[in-house]
């Protein structure tokens, strides 16, 4: 799925999917969390706002993703205290497409 097929879904998508779509895009696998939260990182860098957001698997849409489970991986997520190791929701504008397609995955 393209962030701009996201982004038609609902503006304000969750950090989780949006990485999930860029990952699409990229062809690379999304079930990194080192690389999750560096792409979080990236995005605070680039001064995109963002608001923490306590993701239910439920409301994001399913739980397998390319036949991997999106569960396990906030499971994963969360064992980790920082900041960048949380789900955030953000505006899905041009602006931020642009950005979020300037992180370069692995």
């Amino acid at each position: 799925m393209l962030l701009e097929d996201l982004r038609d879904k609902a503006l304000f998508q969750n950090s989780i999917d949006i990485w999930i779509a860029l990952c699409e895009e990229n062809k690379s696998d999304w079930y990194d969390i080192q690389a999750y939260k560096n792409f979080i990182k990236h995005l605070n860098s680039h001064g995109i706002k963002m608001q923490k957001f306590p993701l239910c698997i439920k409301e994001s849409g399913g739980t397998f993703e390319r036949g991997r489970d999106k569960s396990k991986f906030l499971e994963e997520l969360s064992r980790y205290s920082e900041d960048d190791s949380s789900a955030f929701i953000t505006k899905l504008n041009p602006n931020t497409i642009q950005i979020i397609r300037q992180f370069r995955i692995n």
